[in-house]
């Protein structure tokens, strides 16, 4: 008769034992899970430890900057490669992390594996055979290459065409790495994991479809507020698309894109908060004493800022007698417009308290001379 406490040791080892091996497949399963949602939706450690297929793969997709659709072809073509390998790979880990499972012995796993297995290896032979057939047309057949097609004679000559706009600095771009809008002078494009999309500015029109507001923001301690906006191209090859955006960026796009953008269902943008500071401020200076120029003097010259509105503001000291206070005499000539001065008055304030932002203080642009709002004075002739 065997001793109890011996079998008692027996069923302890061989619970242990099914505990971890248990506990093996749960950890793989974890990490294995956590690895695929980075790689699908990278978040900003990854970007920046540089564990990105974008940063892998740069020696072969090329630089974005100087070759912008070459580059988004052959990303979007990795994405599809890469994403597709995910279920094979679990299972090929799975396999080397639990051998009981029999996982590389298709013959002796059970149907829901087998079928898996079909599944996995289905998907990854599709997207290498689609991967090739791009590849060896020589992009040609590409998806993205089809589409730029509908744009012009040639996809390679509309291609130029964006590359060129791409490299210059006034272009605009907003939204997160990897799902960004850009808006050159011709175009407005789109980017995605696995699509593109574009639009002639000349062929299409914008339309305000909603926008939200949410309490908390990672780009702003107040909360932010995003538009969604709908590119309705006139080109029936062309479908439409939408792009979202904060609202702080909504002026800058509007003032970018020479095609209209529709208000029709009257949504409420709300202003940044340099815009609201920028009323706040407007109405300050106009109720400041006004500054006259000299008889004899010449006329101020184009704003330094903006290089557009002849400058039209002085720092006069007034806030104290010119012996006290923090505010020091500027003797600096007009060199900038109202909205410039209000810009560069929000700037060196303190971006965390913008209730704080009316009665502080900023150094004169030129001279460093510190002034208030109650310095500045609109210029007379």
């Amino acid at each position: 008769m065997l001793n109890p406490y011996y079998e008692f040791g027996i069923l302890i080892h061989e619970v242990t034992k099914g505990v971890l091996m248990a506990s093996e497949e749960f950890v793989f399963v974890v990490v294995y899970f956590i690895i695929t949602m980075c790689l699908l939706f990278t978040p900003t450690e990854f970007r920046a430890a540089g564990l990105t297929i974008e940063n892998i793969l740069s020696s072969w997709l090329g630089s974005e900057d100087m070759h912008f659709i070459y580059y988004h072809i052959k990303k979007t073509s990795a994405n599809i490669l890469v994403h597709s390998a995910l279920p094979l790979g679990f299972y090929v880990g799975l396999g080397f992390v639990s051998p009981e499972l029999n996982l590389f012995s298709p013959w002796l796993v059970s149907l829901p594996w087998l079928f898996f297995l079909c599944i996995s290896i289905g998907m990854f032979a599709i997207a290498v055979s689609v991967f090739l057939l791009w590849k060896n047309s020589n992009w040609n057949s590409h998806p993205i290459a089809k589409s730029l097609g509908y744009h012009g004679s040639s996809w390679r000559a509309v291609t130029s065409s964006i590359n060129v706009e791409f490299r210059r600095i006034n272009k605009f771009q907003t939204g997160p790495p990897g799902r960004r809008t850009y808006v050159t002078d011709t175009w407005i494009i789109k980017t995605s994991p696995y699509r593109v999309w574009v639009a002639h500015q000349q062929d299409c029109h914008l339309n305000i479809l909603k926008t939200e507001e949410h309490a908390v923001s990672h780009e702003s301690s107040a909360g932010a507020q995003f538009v969604t906006l709908s590119v309705v191209s006139l080109n029936e090859n062309i479908p439409d698309f939408d792009i979202r955006l904060n609202s702080i960026d909504y002026k800058d796009l509007k003032d970018k894109v020479s095609s209209p953008v529709l208000n029709a269902r009257n949504v409420v943008i709300q202003q940044s908060m340099t815009e609201r500071f920028l009323i706040a401020f407007r109405q300050q200076v106009d109720s400041n004493p006004t500054y006259s120029l000299p008889e004899g003097s010449p006329e101020p010259d184009n704003c330094i800022g903006c290089l557009q509105i002849q400058s039209n503001v002085k720092l006069i000291k007034r806030c104290d007698d010119l012996t006290t206070g923090n505010c020091v005499q500027c003797y600096c000539r007009p060199m900038w417009c109202c909205d410039c001065m209000c810009k560069w008055f929000a700037s060196r304030q303190n971006q965390s308290r913008p209730e704080t932002w009316l009665g502080g203080k900023s150094p004169c642009p030129t001279c460093r001379s510190v002034f208030c709002m109650l310095d500045i004075s609109h210029i007379t002739t």
